[in-house]
């Protein structure tokens, strides 16, 4: 991914002098959450951070490369994750954007005793218990999830559908 004049000073208007990089991490986090629309179909796989910075919309995808984006300009270590998050949420709490399908979000340094710390610009949370990371890598391109070359004629689709749940509220959805 190439770096990004437009997405580090983006970016670093969450860490003024002084600000500790968590509380950095977490207004960024917040930013794009509140500054960039979720929709699908608006960006493409190789849509660049630019664009998705001047148009302010884009998908989870998206939303990730930016932040990594912006982090890297600063010189923090960030990575990209690529998993899913839980179909349905605890009670009480809204379904988050991106679930049923596979999800990105961002895994920052913070260093000494926290480490890795994962944050969901998509949804504006720390990544808990709602998410399930299957890898993580430089950008989409280290881990995409589909990968090859289809040869023959005709026309192929492929749909793919996730349900992901506690296995305490699994059921029999395809019984025999």
């Amino acid at each position: 991914m190439p770096e990004t004049p437009e997405a580090t000073s983006y970016a670093a208007e969450s860490f003024p002098r002084g600000r500790p990089v968590l509380e950095g991490l977490l207004a960024l986090n917040a930013r794009i959450f509140r500054d960039f629309r979720f929709r699908s179909g608006a960006t493409s796989i190789s849509t660049p951070v630019s664009e998705v910075l001047a148009r302010r919309e884009g998908v989870c995808q998206d939303f990730t490369h930016l932040m990594l984006c912006g982090l890297r300009g600063l010189g923090l270590p960030a990575r990209y994750m690529s998993g899913y998050i839980r179909t349905r949420p605890p009670p009480g709490q809204q379904r988050r954007i991106g679930a049923d399908q596979s999800h990105a979000w961002v895994s920052a340094w913070v260093g000494g005793d926290r480490g890795w710390v994962d944050l969901d610009p998509t949804n504006d949370v720390i990544v808990s218990t709602e998410h399930v990371a299957l890898g993580w890598g430089r950008d989409f391109s280290d881990i995409s999830p589909l990968r090859g070359i289809i040869l023959g004629g005709g026309r192929h689709s492929l749909h793919v559908g996730v349900d992901l749940r506690p296995a305490a509220e699994a059921v029999d959805d395809h019984p025999a």
